[in-house]
């Protein structure tokens, strides 16, 4: 739906030479016109208006000096620096444009009719007068040379299936002699040629000679016949290749219609359109196609003279879309001789440029833009009108009230002459009024269902004018600033405002880099910009390039909408984002939940936008329609009619649009619920009630799925502290549903019930209950009947007959299961059952039976002695021992029963401690005495056993079996306590003691029972034997550390030099040379992490052991250094805890005067920690501030992920960062020094 409109048009009359001008050819690298004409070649500049370069052809004796010579051919070969033209004498001729010289490159003698170059430039394509193709490369070299007229229809010729033939077909009511008619009279019988865009195929046109009709043949770059058209009546001179297609453009003169047809490379024809005027009317000098084929040419002339002996001369501009041609340009050039058109081509590098050259030596030059012309309006009342050109008519489209995919539109505007442009009324109270000016220079105005005539006279009378400098391509006007904003040739920006006098010059320093063939006003952050699209898809505001990749782009209501080349529409609110805001907002990709993306079909364009309205129009390539509800468009309009309490627009919209209901409740919750009464007046329907109950979830929309701008202030969603989101609001909505009309939303209220968090089924149940009861008389009530059935509609049926059940109203279960599918065979014998036991039995019947065991446990402990059992069974079952102690007296001899199935309990689980707490506490001293024992909790064991009271043998036995448990769990100590002072057996409590090396406590022991003779024959050997352990432990530790520190070294240098290597070979961004660093995957351990649910949901001893075994000491293992840290801390922490133990070995050695091994034994330990606290700062390497710190600049995901677990997971000590304290004592009765 997009018009040409003129952008600029710039005539040139300085351009003067004899005869009168020929040829016409654009140089692509300059811009210049190269007009060949009967005398002369001449370079000219028509922006300058000076002549570059000039040569004579007929002082080269390339044509005669009366006139009467003609060129047929005029090529500008950039490559060659040069221009090639051709004479109707045979001469070939190459014009440099550095030396302005010509020269002849070869010479036919029968002369030339036509040439055509190539596309590429590397063949041209001479007809000769003998009826000949002549084919050569561009250095003039002949390929092939081959007659026009053959008899063969070429290589592409169909086969016949043996379905009849040509000749006996019906042929029409004018038989087989209108079969073929010869050409036209102004038939000028010159053949010509044009190539395909790709330049394998040419096309060449000619009379034939038999029937003296046109035929047209379709040869490849070799010169090989490919195909040859089928016989057509009427078929005219002009034929022109479409560049990017397989479309041949002809003229077709038919009996009763002047149309352009359109061939296939096989020769068959593929659609036509008919020209506006009678068969008879004119004659299509030439077919011409612009560059990108968006648009054809077709100059006319017209067949008959006038009065005046002269003909009228035109050009017309036609554009397809959606299956229909478009008259969009009409350009008449009247009927002096001296104004009409002798040449007329396209720019080669501006495809909506067209040069003409007239008789008279005027170069004319045309600058097009596309343009969508649309209402500017912004209110309600704009009915969003675009308007279409298509000849004498004007196709308007009211897109406020419908979508008409075109060519059909809402209603047409018939004119006497063609429109060649058409706009809307900027002012505010009337842009659905248009002007359209045609090309006899006519405006006509038009105002739908109102008389404008005073106005426009008005208008006209009193114009305001004010002088600018410069060439003005296109203004816009905005209608809230009163601002026109004027864009001349150069991207220069002019900005005027209507005031006292009515134009005022506001120029403005801020120009476009280049020039824009849209433009618009707006406002961004409350600052005027002037946007504007190039034809090279770069948006700019003001000097400011915005983006790239824009194809098209409208704004309406503070909101800027553009479609992209990566086939999106982005929707952005200009209020809130500054420049630079919008240049990031159109860089980047978008969030999964941004409201300002829309992915759209490849090659949608905007066509307007419906103001104060959620449609946006997009265009397709193929020229059919799409309406989209814009996401931010669509939640902007839903934010203002909530902002000002219009709910039920706000429903309908959203329910149309499938936007979450939610949203009426996230967007203001507080608003929300002080105005539920209004909410429910303005919905009035019950169903829309119940689809926004239904709807409601505890997720925020605004956070999620339509995030709230940066603007916006946050909005507490939950403002009732400690309450569900979804709870809050059916609670409100039924309070105001029943202080309303209970009656009539009674269906909303029990939804209310069933929607909440913990659904209350028995509620509702017992509402509709209720119902049957005591039926409601008013009018329009819904019945019980009705109620049940929509219940049924919510919940499942079992559930709800469930529900209904745990009420233990028998009325309302039967109630619900007549509305089940359930069978009365099924149900009744139960109910049945049910009604005839005991009140507190039958619900504990009930609960059991829903799987209530808590409930159930309640009332059966109600029922009396004689369903103990039941309960004690139902306990143990579903292991339900803390509610029944609650519901027993602790006195009692149920609560002593509980107490015993839960120790039993607490002892399967292993908690014998527990269990025997429990046995005590019930007096049960027996059975709590085996479980302290068995739990090794022999103070509580020692405790029972006196109550009971034990024997003293038997008290004897039992200390000395706890003491056994406990030296099996290296508890020396206590072990030592029982023997001595339960068993009495102090000889087995000294050599306990001297097991564990607990020296002090068994010299106490053994001078208070005056056993010295255990010190000779138990204690010495036992300490020259710890020494001798000792000894021998430490110096393996040493020796591991020692290994494992060396292997570090090695490792880490390794690493260090294959890190290197990598960085050195591949450069520093080498994704290989992470492998090598310490922060890399490999070395976190990232490499071997798994992040399924079953390894994430182990427990952290499992994990722990896991994380070990990523931990391998084994050479050449990618985590072997880690390994090898972590071996080194598990050695420094191990030699660190034996200083308590080598503490009291030394202090006994000294005692006992085994001075040689103690003098042995500290000073290893001395060298053993010393020579660990040497190597900490090499093996843990001092953590800088930028070693603790997660995050960063610098940081990646492996690092922070490596840094996090190694926080998590318990690190090995490291002692050696900080002084070591004194470990032992100092002896001055000694002879050896004893301290550090």
């Amino acid at each position: 739906m997009r018009n040409l409109k003129l952008l600029k048009s710039l005539r040139s009359t300085e351009l003067r030479g004899p005869g009168s001008p020929l040829r016409l050819s654009v140089r692509a690298d300059t811009g210049s016109l190269l007009v060949a004409s009967h005398c002369s070649i001449t370079e000219y500049d028509p922006r300058t208006g000076q002549v570059v370069s000039e040569a004579s052809l007929t002082a080269g004796g390339f044509l005669p000096e009366d006139g009467g010579g003609a060129v047929v051919g005029l090529q500008d070969l950039a490559e060659l620096e040069s221009a090639c033209l051709s004479t109707a004498g045979g001469d070939v001729v190459l014009f440099n444009f550095n030396t302005c010289q010509l020269e002849c490159v070869g010479s036919v003698d029968s002369g030339l009719t036509s040439m055509s170059w190539s596309p590429d430039e590397e063949l041209v394509v001479l007809t000769t007068g003998q009826e000949t193709i002549i084919m050569m490369t561009k250095h003039f070299e002949p390929i092939t040379e081959v007659g026009i007229h053959q008899d063969d229809f070429g290589e592409g010729k169909f086969v016949t299936v043996g379905w009849g033939k040509k000749e006996t077909q019906f042929h029409g009511s004018e038989g087989k002699q209108a079969e073929v008619r010869p050409a036209a009279a102004w038939d000028d019988r010159a053949p010509r040629v044009t190539w395909r865009g790709d330049g394998q195929l040419f096309a060449v046109s000619a009379v034939c000679l038999q029937t003296g009709a046109r035929k047209v043949r379709v040869w490849n770059r070799e010169g090989v016949l490919q195909a040859t058209s089928e016989p057509i009546n009427g078929l005219e001179q002009a034929l022109c290749w479409k560049p990017s297609g397989s479309l041949i453009a002809s003229t077709q003169r038919h009996p009763n219609k002047h149309s352009v047809v359109f061939m296939e490379k096989n020769g068959l024809l593929h659609g036509d359109f008919t020209l506006p005027f009678s068969k008879d009317h004119a004659k299509v000098r030439d077919l011409l196609w612009n560059s990108d084929s968006t648009v054809l040419a077709v100059w006319l002339e017209d067949l008959a003279a006038g009065e005046d002996q002269q003909v009228n001369a035109s050009i017309q501009l036609w554009v397809a879309g959606n299956y229909h041609w478009y008259l969009k340009q009409s350009l008449d050039f009247g009927r002096d001789s001296r104004k009409a058109p002798v040449c007329v081509c396209w720019d080669p590098e501006r495809p909506l440029r067209l040069h003409v050259v007239t008789r008279g030596w005027t170069s004319v030059t045309y600058d097009w833009g596309w343009a969508t012309e649309r209402s500017p309006g912004t209110d309600a009342a704009a009915d969003a009108n675009v308007a279409v050109i298509d000849g004498d008519k004007i196709l308007v489209t009211n897109f406020r009230q419908c979508v008409v995919p075109p060519p059909m539109c809402s209603f047409e505007l018939q004119l006497t002459s063609p429109v060649n442009q058409v706009t809307f009324l900027c002012q505010p109270q009337g842009t659905n009024r248009l002007a359209a000016l045609t090309s006899d220079g006519q405006i006509s105005v038009y105002a739908q269902g109102e008389s404008c005539d005073r106005d426009v006279r008005d208008a006209m009378r009193d114009p305001s004018e004010v002088e600018v400098d410069g060439v003005v391509v296109s203004a816009v006007h905005g209608s809230q600033t009163g601002t026109v904003a004027l864009q001349l040739e150069d991207g220069q920006i002019r900005k005027l405002r209507w005031g006292e006098p009515p134009l005022v010059n506001n120029s403005t320093l801020i120009n476009f880099p280049v020039p824009c063939v849209q433009t618009a006003l707006c406002s961004i952050s409350g600052e005027e910009y002037l946007l504007g699209l190039t034809d090279r898809s770069h948006l700019y505001a003001g000097d400011t390039e915005l983006a790239s990749n824009i194809s098209s782009f409208g704004v309406c209501n503070d909101f800027l909408l553009i479609t992209t080349h990566s086939h999106t529409c982005r929707c952005l609110q200009l209020t809130t984002l500054s420049v630079k805001g919008l240049q990031a907002a159109l860089a980047s990709d978008g969030g999964q939940n941004d409201e300002s993306l829309r992915r759209v079909e490849r090659g949608s364009r905007i066509v307007t936008v419906v103001p104060q309205d959620t449609r946006v129009v997009l265009q397709m390539p193929r020229g059919n329609l799409e309406t989209v509800h814009h996401r931010a468009l669509v939640l902007a309009q839903l934010r203002k009619w909530l902002d000002s309490l219009r709910f039920r627009e706000s429903f309908e919209c959203m329910r149309k649009l499938r936007i979450n209901l939610n949203l009426l409740y996230d967007h203001n919750p507080k608003v929300f619920l002080e105005n539920m009464e209004a909410f429910i007046t303005q919905l009035g329907s019950i169903s829309h009630i119940n689809l926004f109950v239904t709807e409601l979830k505890e997720e925020d929309t605004t956070s999620t799925m339509y995030p709230r701008g940066p603007e916006s202030s946050p909005v507490q969603t939950r403002p009732v502290s400690g309450q569900k989101k979804v709870d809050v609001v059916c609670d409100a909505l039924r309070s105001a549903m029943e202080s309303m009309d209970p009656n009539k939303f009674f269906l909303s209220v029990l939804t209310t019930h069933v929607k909440k968090t913990v659904p209350e089924l028995e509620v509702a149940l017992q509402k509709v209950h209720e119902l049957r009861v005591n039926p409601p008389r008013a009018a329009g009530a819904v019945s019980a009947e009705e109620a049940l059935k929509y219940l049924l509609f919510l919940v499942n049926v079992n559930d709800l007959y469930e529900h209904s059940l745990g009420t233990y109203d028998f009325d309302l279960v039967l109630m619900v299961a007549e509305k089940s599918q359930k069978d009365p065979k099924e149900y009744l014998p139960f109910l049945n059952m049910l009604k005839s036991l005991e009140t507190n039995y039958q619900r504990y019947t009930i609960d059991k039976h829903l799987k209530r065991y808590s409930k159930a446990l309640h009332h059966l402990s109600k029922c009396g002695e004689e369903h103990f059992h039941e309960a004690l069974q139902l306990v143990r079952e579903q292991k339900l021992h803390s509610e029944a102690l609650r519901l027993y007296a602790a006195d009692g001899a149920h609560y002593k029963a509980l107490s015993c199935a839960y120790a039993e309990h607490l002892m399967e689980q292993q908690q014998a401690e527990q269990a025997g707490l429990l046995l005590w506490r019930c007096g049960e001293p027996v059975g709590a005495l085996q479980a302290f024992a068995s739990s090794s909790s022999w103070r509580n064991a020692i405790c029972t056993a006196q109550q009971i009271p034990l024997p003293a043998d038997q008290l004897a036995l039992l200390a000395r079996d706890l003491a056994e448990k406990l030296i099996e769990q290296r508890r020396f100590a206590e072990a030592a306590l029982l023997l001595d002072q339960y068993a009495k057996d102090c000889e087995e409590a000294i050599l306990a003691l001297i097991t564990g090396s607990v020296w002090e406590e068994a010299l106490r022991l053994i001078y208070m029972h005056d056993r010295q003779d255990i010190t000779e024959t138990n204690l010495k050997p036992a300490l020259l034997e710890a020494v001798g352990t000792q000894t021998a432990f430490l110096e393996a530790q040493v020796a591991a550390f020692t290994r494992h520190r060396a292997r570090l070294a090695v490792v880490r240098e390794q690493k260090e030099k294959a890190r290197l290597g990598m960085l050195d070979e591949d450069g520093p961004d080498c994704p290989d040379a992470e492998l090598y660093s310490e922060a890399s995957s490999v070395m976190s351990g990232s490499k071997y992490s798994q992040s399924n649910s079953r390894v994430s949901s182990r427990s952290s001893k499992n994990r722990r052991k896991a994380e070990r075994k990523k931990l391998s000491l084994k050479e050449g293992s990618p985590m072997e250094d880690r390994a090898l840290v972590y071996a080194l801390g598990e050695i420094l922490t191990t030699v660190d805890k034996m200083r308590e133990e080598v503490h009291g070995l030394l202090k006994a050695l000294v005692l006992f005067q085994f001075d040689k091994q103690a003098e042995k034994l500290q000073p290893a330990y001395e060298e053993a920690l010393q020579a660990m606290e040497a190597a900490v700062p090499e093996v843990w390497a001092p953590e800088g501030p930028a070693s603790n710190q997660l995050t960063g600049p610098n940081s990646t995901a492996n690092s922070i992920m490596a840094s996090f677990q190694q926080q998590q997971r318990p690190a090995a000590p490291q002692p050696g960062r900080h002084r070591l304290s004194s470990l032992f004592i100092h002896n001055s009765s000694c002879d050896v020094c004893l301290c550090n």
